[in-house]
C-alpha cells in the first residue's frame, strides 16, 4: 500500500503549479525619513525700536504697537527691513544703559531710542537722563548704527523750567552727536482723545498707526 506520503505529494506539486501554494508577502520597504525643517533666515538689515511703553504697544493687541504699524509701512513701500520691538514698558535711561548690548547684538543699522519720558515723569535729575542718553548715543554709533532720537515733553503741571531743560535734551543732544530727531514722538496724537487710551499716557492702536506715521517721516530720508 503506497504511504501517505506518496499520494499527497502530486497534490503538493499541482498546487505549487497552480499558485494554490503559502505566498511570500511583499517586502514594504521604509519610507525615507523626512528632511528636516529649515526655516528660512531673515536677511533684511535691522531697525530697533529702542524704548518704553510708548514703544512696546502698552495696552493695545499684539501687532498693534507703532514699530509694528511701521513694518506694514516698511513693507507697502518696498523697502526690505526688519523691524525689532525691544520697548520695556516702565523702563528709563538708566535701564537702556543696561541692556542697550541687546540692541548691539543685532547689528543694528538705525535705532530708533525713545526714552526718557518715565525719567521726566519721576522727576529725575535731568543731568542723569542726559548723561544716559549720551551714553546709549555713543554706543550704539560706534557699532555703526544710526540714531533716530524720539523727542518728549511733559505734563504743564511740571513747571516751563523743568519742561523747557527736559525738552532740550533731546535737541541739543541730536545735534552734538549728529543724529536724526523726531521733535516729538506723539505729535498730533497726545492731544486727540480718539487717539488715546483713557489714561491719557499711552495710544490706542489707530494712534500708533499715527505714531508709525511721524516716526517714518523722519526714518525715511535715513535709509537711503
Amino acid at each position: 500500500m503506497p504511504n501517505r506520503v506518496s499520494i499527497l505529494w502530486p497534490v503538493f506539486l499541482a498546487m505549487a503549479a497552480c499558485g494554490g501554494g503559502p505566498k511570500e508577502q511583499p517586502r514594504t520597504s521604509a519610507p525615507p525619513p523626512s528632511a528636516p525643517v529649515v526655516e528660512a533666515v531673515d536677511s533684511r538689515p535691522v531697525i530697533v525700536a529702542f524704548g518704553d511703553s510708548l514703544t512696546a504697544g502698552y495696552g493695545v493687541e499684539p501687532g498693534l504697537g507703532y514699530p509694528d504699524w511701521l513694518q506694514k509701512r516698511l513693507d507697502r513701500e518696498g523697502l526690505a527691513y526688519r523691524v525689532v520691538n525691544q520697548g520695556i514698558s516702565g523702563d528709563t535711561t538708566s535701564g537702556g544703559v543696561a541692556r542697550v548690548e541687546e540692541a548691539l547684538r543685532l547689528s543694528p543699522v538705525v535705532v530708533i531710542l525713545s526714552l526718557g519720558a518715565n525719567d521726566g515723569l519721576r522727576g529725575l535729575p535731568l543731568e542723569a537722563t542726559r548723561a544716559n542718553l549720551a551714553e546709549m548715543m555713543d554706543r550704539l554709533q560706534a557699532s555703526g548704527a544710526r540714531v533716530l532720537l524720539g523727542g518728549m515733553t511733559l505734563p504743564r503741571n511740571y513747571g516751563q523750567d523743568y519742561i523747557r531743560d527736559f525738552e532740550s535734551i533731546f535737541k541739543d543732544l541730536a545735534r552734538e552727536k549728529r543724529a536724526g530727531l523726531i521733535p516729538f514722538l506723539l505729535e498730533g496724537v497726545v492731544t486727540d482723545p480718539k487717539l488715546m487710551q483713557s489714561d491719557a499716557l499711552h495710544p490706542n492702536a489707530e494712534g500708533n498707526r499715527r505714531v508709525a506715521e511721524t516716526v517714518y517721516q523722519y526714518l525715511r530720508p535715513m535709509l537711503d
